[in-house]
């Protein structure tokens, strides 16, 4: 096996009665290295995440992280090794702080969490003890984590550290659970779509602090409909259609492949036919007008962006950056 390989899976496949939501896949992620996952709405890629967290099991196939097979092993023990992830529909606790987010994030790492069963003594031993807390420099660590974090996204969260989530707009509880899941130190970042609700400029701001962390050395996996990002910050991409794989290469490679336009076409045609709206998207016409659907709830101001230019009155070559 090769050293540098730190997830991989082979022949992973699940199913929800007569649907195959992921069929024989076989995958691969580079310590340091960047994966973007594409496809259209209902491609498998949500599911796929769901199986590499541990919030749903295999039907076949495995799991390796490092060379050890973990695909029996729960979500809880998954994020003790280090497979942190977001979701599509971003989710973050309402009522708590923002810095309460990020040291619920962090939880895992901490002595209380680790002691276990013993953990009711801790919390009994520092509500009768309050001088002699046992974790009060590990707390007073997480705090200063989570400031340093809140500071990469300047003045969007650092200054709010101490307000309640829910007062937050969209784009910015994003945010927090982004880095909430930093918090949590992950070995493989599970991105999904993580510019949902965002605006061209913001994305572009998050494409830059992605990049940063990619710098960093961090692994991660993206899901994003905003091709833009996928250009930009994947090593390597793979695109999925009904469950399986149609394509994986170079960004570029892969954005142009003529299975990929394929589907990404068929999706967009029957998404807008679907709606009532045929009349709008003729087999000569403009197909940018009909997007998948993930790409139309993530942000309808760049639905353009979820197909390739070359679509768009087959003239231009390449994919929407």
């Amino acid at each position: 096996m090769n050293d540098a390989i730190l997830l991989r899976c082979l022949g992973l496949s699940k199913s929800f009665g007569g649907v195959v939501a992921v069929h024989s896949l076989d995958l691969s992620l580079d310590e340091g290295e960047s994966l973007g996952l594409i496809g259209p709405n209902g491609a498998g890629k949500t599911t796929l995440f769901n199986l590499l967290s541990g919030a749903e099991r295999a039907d076949s196939g495995s799991i390796e992280f490092r060379g050890r097979n973990i695909a029996d092993l729960g979500p809880e023990r998954r994020a003790d090794l280090g497979l942190i992830r977001t979701f599509q529909n971003g989710r973050t606790f309402p009522n708590l702080s923002v810095e309460e987010n990020l040291l619920l994030g962090s939880h895992r790492r901490r002595l209380a969490a680790r002691a276990g069963a013993l953990s009711w003594a801790v919390e009994l031993a520092q509500a009768f003890c309050p001088r002699a807390r046992l974790f009060a420099d590990e707390e007073r660590v997480a705090r200063s984590e989570a400031a340093e974090l809140l500071a990469l996204f300047g003045e969007r969260l650092a200054p709010r550290a101490k307000e309640a989530a829910y007062s937050f707009s969209y784009a910015n509880r994003r945010r927090v659970e982004i880095a909430r899941a930093l918090a949590a130190k992950p070995t493989i970042l599970l991105l999904d779509e993580p510019t949902a609700g965002m605006n061209p400029s913001e994305t572009e701001e998050m494409i830059g602090f992605f990049l940063k962390l990619k710098a960093g050395g961090l692994s991660m996996i993206v899901v994003e409909h905003k091709l833009s990002l996928i250009m930009k910050l994947s090593d390597r991409v793979i695109a999925m259609d009904e469950g399986q794989k149609i394509a994986e290469g170079s960004p570029g490679d892969v954005l142009n492949n003529p299975r990929v336009v394929e589907a990404y076409l068929g999706s967009a045609v029957a998404h807008a036919r679907g709606a009532g709206s045929a009349s709008a998207v003729p087999a000569a016409a403009d197909p940018a007008s009909a997007t998948p659907s993930n790409a139309v709830s993530s942000n309808a101001a760049l639905a353009s962006d979820a197909v390739p230019a070359r679509l768009r009155g087959r003239a231009a070559e390449g994919w929407a950056s």
